[in-house]
């Protein structure tokens, strides 16, 4: 018999524990660009309900555990496998309704309908992923609920049969065995309920990971704005930054550090052979300027920089408190359609805002917003149908999920990527009505062609092509082209790979990652090549994560 007080220790532990291996599980990933990894995903979700039951009683009973539980996993919900790990814990909302404690018969019950839910979901469920995994384990607790187990025997037979059906998936998809790894959904679903079980047993809830990242000694560091590192309190008036040619190979820059302490704090100054560089927060940046020229003279890339911090908080304050306020504040329809975009980098939010987004959710490959945070923007949007463009395939399942808690009407769009999002925007027609628009624009994003150049975040082997570390990918549709060395040259390759007889426009976004003057080469050495045959657009979509995003219609 399970009690409110154990179940919500369950889950607890379950989200301590998964949150403390999800660096494990995001390696299990078999494409190696950097995305919104499983792991952290089903971390993020599983770490929404942790939060709401410590603020419950220990009195409370499994039902209101599974309630609360669903009802934050369900809006804190981030990727695919997030969406997934929440619908299998709605099905502990729904098997234990009404109950002030549980046997196991209750939670084989459970668990069998928090699978049926998650494979309802999936429009297309593939078989060899956690819904696999987890619909054996539902079997197996079904097919022993009736034995006279302890709580802790009839777990560890669930567990047990779930490591056994994720060691099979390797065999189960093409992908996974040529990776020689299992699904990664399914070793965190594994990790879950092994968390569950520990805690059943008795075990002293683990510590939470920290994860902090070392001091770099190396001279190319990048010096974080004062304004991101100090926020609570600036006691010195200039962030000052500069790199010096050393004089002399004697010069040593601890002396010149030793002087900066005496005018100012935060001081960081790393040298080689050749260069110093300095950070510093002082209200006399000329002192520090003029003592730096006796051990060498300013280099001109880049110049020295002289930023007032005070200025720079106070700005950052009312933007956070813009922010802020926008993200609470739910608005009455006024109007008939409106439209919610996911995006990262500023350039593409200022495009999907400019083709008449309403709101724009920060997100994409390496942040999946939430559904909470889809819902959110919904809600900030005067209309009274809301079309809501994910523009990232791990993101669709937590818009979908939107639909069911708005307040209004909402249609989440296919799409896939970021040129899809942009095509589907333009196609919309204001006369027309929701079906006809959801038709329209669907037809539209389907007709183009994305590509997309990034970089390896782990060395791997796909297709049988090995793969190193931050080598150049240049994907077309998500699948992976080939592999490069320069990024300008697989942008060009990779546009020419794309390029059709009846192509009529061509969108080359780049990122934060790419200079202005690197785009413009790529965007030059394009026209030279098919010399104004069609449309060639470049735009600064300074998004992170991809160097290029490449349309093709």
């Amino acid at each position: 018999m399970i009690t409110g007080k154990q179940l919500k220790a369950a889950i607890i532990y379950a989200a301590v524990l998964i949150t403390n291996k999800r660096r494990s599980v995001d390696e299990l990933n078999v494409y190696p660009v950097p995305d919104g990894d499983t792991g952290t995903n089903m971390s993020m979700t599983i770490s929404a309900a942790k939060r709401e039951l410590e603020l419950l009683p220990d009195s409370v009973s499994v039902s209101e555990v599974a309630d609360v539980t669903a009802a934050a996993m369900l809006r804190g919900a981030r990727g695919n496998s997030g969406v997934i790990t929440s619908l299998l814990f709605r099905g502990f909302s729904k098997g234990l309704a009404g109950l002030k404690t549980a046997e196991n018969a209750d939670f084989a019950n459970a668990l069998e309908i928090g699978v049926a839910g998650a494979y309802k979901a999936v429009m297309k469920p593939t078989e060899g992923t956690i819904l696999t995994v987890s619909r054996k384990a539902a079997e197996k607790a079904k097919a022993i609920a009736k034995q006279k187990l302890s709580t802790e025997e009839f777990w560890q037979k669930i567990l047990d049969e779930a490591n056994d059906v994720l060691k099979k998936t390797t065999d189960m998809l093409p992908a996974l065995k040529k990776a020689n790894v299992v699904d990664a959904g399914g070793q965190g679903f594994c990790i879950i309920i092994s968390g569950m079980l520990e805690s059943f047993r008795g075990a002293e809830l683990p510590a939470e990971a920290s994860e902090q990242k070392a001091a770099s000694p190396d001279p190319q560091i990048d010096f974080n704005t004062a304004v991101a590192q100090y926020d609570e309190e600036i006691n010195f008036t200039y962030c000052t930054e500069f790199i010096i040619e050393k004089n002399s190979s004697s010069v040593d820059g601890t002396v010149l550090r030793a002087y900066l302490e005496t005018i100012g704090d935060c001081v960081v100054v790393v040298e080689d052979d050749e260069i110093i560089k300095v950070h510093v927060h002082t209200d006399t940046p000329g002192l520090a300027l003029t003592k730096a020229l006796e051990f060498g003279y300013f280099i001109n890339d880049p110049k020295p920089k002289i930023e007032n911090m005070k200025i720079q908080h106070e700005n950052k304050v009312k933007e956070a408190r813009i922010v802020k306020q926008q993200e609470v504040l739910p608005v009455e329809p006024t109007k008939e359609y409106g439209f919610v975009a996911v995006a990262a980098g500023g350039g593409l939010e200022r495009t999907f805002l400019d083709l008449g987004a309403d709101q724009v959710v920060k997100g994409g490959q390496t942040m999946n917003p939430s559904t909470d945070d889809i819902l959110k923007a919904i809600h900030a949007t005067p209309a009274k149908t809301v079309f809501v463009l994910p523009n990232n395939k791990n993101i669709i399942m937590a818009a979908e999920q939107a639909i069911h808690l708005a307040n209004r009407n909402v249609c989440v769009l296919q799409t896939r990527t970021i040129p899809q999002g942009i095509s589907a925007m333009l196609a919309f027609d204001e006369s027309a009505d929701v079906h006809e628009n959801q038709h329209l624009m669907t037809k539209a994003f389907e007709r183009v062609s994305s590509g997309a150049v990034t970089f390896a975040a782990r060395d791997s082997e796909l297709d049988g092509q090995k793969i190193k570390k931050n080598e150049v990918l240049a994907l077309e549709n998500g699948k992976l082209s080939f592999t490069e060395k320069d990024v300008n040259k697989a942008a060009y390759k990779l546009t020419k790979k794309m390029v059709r007889n009846d192509t009529s426009f061509v969108t080359v976004i780049y990122g934060s990652d790419v200079t202005e003057e690197k785009a413009q080469m790529l965007y030059e050495q394009l026209s030279a090549k098919y010399n104004n045959r069609f449309d060639i657009q470049l735009l600064d979509g300074g998004q992170p994560v991809y160097y290029y995003l490449i349309s093709v219609e």
